[in-house]
């Protein structure tokens, strides 16, 4: 073992990671602390697991083959199963991105004090596309540093909402080794199956087959082949770690401080507090729901100004480093699926407006709520996306064809 070997092969894994830490998980994750409170933790390290695992076929693909998922299907499909799953994975793309932009619009919403309306906020996410492109310039390694100080900026972030909290720990660790979910119904439920839809990305698998491309390695040797494999599955491991921690913290201060609560004991501690959006909480007994906007408020709320933007800026950093990952997805997808060579620029701008039409549709015509309740639609829609992204890279995997000696036995 050699750190020095990690180190080269260190930057696939965390910006492949970034999207176990979009918007769309964040969500998930204070909707599940809230709902269900601690107990849903096993459901969110399972899925992290099973993810671990697809992302180590996914990259095991790309490093033994020298061709990322989407190439491999172009060379092994026949033209309509072909078709099918490009179109597939380009939906789930777009749904992707439309969190990423919901989640970078009402973070700007927040930290502009509601200056900066929703729909401005959708509009200055097309800067992303410059921003990118703008990075994509000074090559592959100064781009893994930023996603680096991103994902930095995350664990900070929602690090300090977990020490100001201070959650149960003996119900942390219960949650997280302890399958159960005493009292659970039908909301809880669907909380569950929203975190596995949320942390197992299917455009993810295409993408991280694509990154490990970037480091140079003989596959003519068998020994150098199982060294690289060896070291890019440690990167992952280090990389989902620390995702898993920051999806910790989330999920825990949610179920630590919101657990239960009504929407009448927010409301009296917003007006006490004298908060500006006291009006989002009625005065009434029904259980309080929360989402990406209203979890920054009741943070603010209960734990002062500075809790409320430091969350802002964690979701702007969440929506920020997804955003530039779901553009080098698609554009691997497209050129391998398509065989097209379109420009980063063009690949960008055309998701990038599919994304933010109907977004921007409804942050002009409805308020926060509606734009944040499009994001349960769009985690249970990367769930039926699932599949399209699964087999592929289950089957490529297991075929001697394929993968020669490396090929796995089930």
């Amino acid at each position: 073992f050699s750190f020095r070997k990690l180190w080269a092969f260190t930057g696939p894994g965390f910006l492949m990671s970034i999207a176990y830490l979009d918007p769309g998980n964040i969500e998930s994750d204070l909707q599940s602390g809230a709902v269900a409170g601690f107990k849903l933790l096993w459901v969110l390290m399972l899925a992290t697991i099973i993810g671990l695992l697809l992302q180590r076929l996914a990259a095991r693909l790309g490093v033994v083959t020298g061709l990322h998922l989407a190439e491999v299907c172009h060379r092994q499909y026949q033209k309509v199963p072909r078709i099918i799953l490009w179109l597939m994975v380009e939906l789930a793309i777009i749904g992707s991105d439309m969190q990423e932009v919901i989640g970078s619009a009402i973070a700007i919403n927040l930290l502009s004090v509601g200056k900066i309306p929703l729909w401005g906020g959708v509009l200055i996410t097309i800067a992303d596309t410059f921003v990118f492109l703008f990075l994509d310039k000074y090559g592959l390694r100064k781009l893994e540093a930023f996603f680096g100080f991103l994902i930095t900026i995350m664990a900070l972030t929602f690090g300090y909402e977990y020490i100001t909290v201070k959650p149960d720990q003996e119900k942390l660790l219960k949650g997280l080794f302890i399958p159960y979910c005493q009292n659970c119904g039908t909301p809880q439920l669907e909380q569950a199956v929203g975190i596995v839809g949320a942390v197992i990305m299917p455009h993810n698998m295409y993408l991280h087959s694509a990154l490990v491309k970037s480091r140079q390695v003989n596959r003519a040797n068998k020994r150098e082949v199982r060294e690289a494999n060896k070291y890019f599955f440690i990167e992952s491991c280090i990389a989902l770690f620390v995702s898993f921690i920051i999806n910790i913290f989330v999920v825990t201060v949610f179920a630590e401080a919101f657990f239960e609560k009504t929407n009448a004991d927010v409301s009296d501690v917003c007006v006490n507090a004298s908060s500006p959006h006291s009006s989002l909480f009625p005065n009434n007994n029904q259980t309080l729901e929360v989402d990406i906007y209203k979890g920054g408020v009741v943070l603010g709320c209960y734990f002062g100004p500075a809790a409320l933007y430091i969350w802002a800026i964690g979701i702007l950093a969440a929506g920020q480093s997804s955003t530039m990952t779901g553009t080098y997805s698609g554009q691997f997808v497209m050129e391998g699926f398509l065989n097209l060579r379109w420009s980063r620029f063009a690949r960008v701008l055309l998701t990038r407006s599919i994304a933010i039409t109907p977004t921007l549709f409804v942050a002009i015509f409805q308020d926060v709520e509606h734009l944040t309740g499009m994001n349960d639609f769009l985690n249970v829609l990367m769930s039926l996306q699932l599949p399209f992204a699964l087999i592929p890279v289950l089957t490529f995997t297991s075929l001697p064809s394929v993968m020669n000696d490396f090929a796995n036995g089930l």
